[in-house]
């Protein structure tokens, strides 16, 4: 019997709907095989950002990891240099603490010994817990409360839970909401708003610093440009959140509730008209007009350049990429790429962009990076001129690659720029003898 990766047309896909997804594409409903996306340990599109990294976004906190010590394997990896190599405290679970919850009594004593070792006192402490406590019911909140009472700093807790991938709040959800749970109500702003939704700065290019300001805005806050405690905590004053990511409503929600900051929502887009449509919508919301039309035309110039050089170059997607791997091949397609094979999951977020990607693209393929079956993969039959994404690259390792998950994060035209030039220059440097 020949065995094959499952994988399935883009337009038998969006045929199926969103209530229809094959099982194979599905995660919670079978074995999950660690492709190079599971590997990562992090979500798509962050890279290097897993929940105890992420949670160290607030400025001059220090984190304790409480787990056993496999858990704590590739924390190494945020070395100093990065300047995290003092901000990692470890309190190694033994089988004792785990049958009688001993290590609960001594978490406010492991606090105090970090806080005297420390040169300088922290902002916060971050109790990053592990599927250990989950598994053991540990009320954490409580927990916090008692270190906290005890040391005199606030301690706030973070859950890298696995368990919880598929459940309403999953790790880099919960950690979103851990970023800015120690905000505090004030006096609002209407002059300043915050974006919310990455652990890192938008690059400084884009443009939508500039939409804002044309809107009346002259303090853009974002958590990762913070300097000190002080400008974190002074998020607490905008007039408004902007939300450029999915994972970051709860957080949004509860900043709503807790300080009266509402929230507008953005999508991070890679087709022209789309962004365009989108800023003149924000516009509209907020009262104001804007002017982007040298962004736009530049972009359309670029676009052209590129479908006269590149039309028909084939490209394989993965889904460790900053932005939905389908709407990216809904671009390209569209800027003429003929996109050849797809490594995502088709959530039904994603289903958005299906319809007009199965219109232009039928027999794309789609694959889950996390189906059993892609041990089964091989790429004799879909050779690709180009990869975009990590997990791509290694299906396709004879072609040029774009991993397109930096820190910085792109958004708008800068990062539909941004990307063909990449893809461009990658394209290029394979061209060569």
């Amino acid at each position: 019997m020949k065995r094959e990766a499952y994988s399935i047309s883009v337009k038998e896909l969006a045929e199926l709907g969103p209530d229809k997804v094959p099982n194979e594409l599905v995660s919670a409903k079978h074995l999950i095989y660690n492709s190079p996306a599971a590997l990562a340990f992090n979500s798509p599109g962050a890279e290097g950002f897993g929940v105890k990294r992420a949670a160290l976004c607030i400025p001059g906190s220090v984190m304790l990891l409480i787990g056993p010590d496999c858990c704590g394997r590739n924390t190494s990896f945020l070395n100093a240099p990065e300047g995290y190599g003092n901000r990692f405290f470890y309190y190694s679970m033994d089988e004792t603490d785990i049958v009688t919850g001993r290590h609960l009594t001594l978490i406010p004593q492991a606090v105090s010994e970090i806080l005297a070792c420390l040169p300088e006192r922290p902002s916060v402490v971050i109790l990053c817990v592990t599927c250990v406590d989950a598994l053991l019911g540990t009320d954490m909140d409580r927990v916090c409360r008692k270190a906290a009472e005890a040391c005199h700093i606030p301690v706030v807790p973070c859950y890298m839970y696995a368990l919880t991938r598929e459940g309403r709040k999953p790790p880099m959800v919960d950690v979103r909401c851990t970023i800015y749970s120690l905000l505090e109500k004030q006096e609002r702003d209407s002059r300043t708003v915050n974006i919310l939704g990455y652990f890192a700065p938008l690059r400084p290019t884009s443009e939508l610093y500039d939409i804002l300001r044309q809107l009346g805005l002259r303090h853009i806050n974002e958590v990762s440009r913070c300097q000190s405690f002080a400008e974190y905590k002074a998020m607490s004053r905008a007039n408004f959140n902007l939300l450029l990511y999915p994972d970051v409503r709860l957080a949004a929600q509860a900043m709503e509730e807790k300080l009266g900051i509402p929230s507008i929502e953005l999508t991070r887009l890679y087709q022209v008209d789309k962004i365009h449509n989108q800023y003149l919508a924000l516009a509209q919301v907020l009262g104001g007009t804007i002017d982007d039309g040298k962004w736009l035309a530049e972009t359309r110039s670029l676009v052209r350049r590129t479908r006269e050089r590149y039309a028909g170059t084939r490209i394989a997607i993965g889904e460790t990429v900053n932005g939905s791997p389908f709407e990216l091949a809904l671009a390209l397609t569209r800027f003429g790429f003929r996109v050849v094979s797809l490594f995502a999951t088709p959530t039904a977020d994603q289903y958005a962009w299906l319809d007009g990607l199965a219109a232009l693209s039928p027999d794309t393929r789609v694959y889950s990076n996390l189906s059993p079956t892609m041990l089964y993969y091989r790429n004799e039959d879909q050779a690709v001129d180009v990869t975009l994404g990590r997990d791509a690259a290694y299906y396709y390792p004879d072609s040029a690659h774009v991993h397109w998950n930096e820190d910085l994060q792109p958004f708008g035209y800068d990062g539909v720029m941004t990307l063909l030039q990449a893809l461009a220059d990658a394209l290029e440097r394979r061209s060569r003898p």
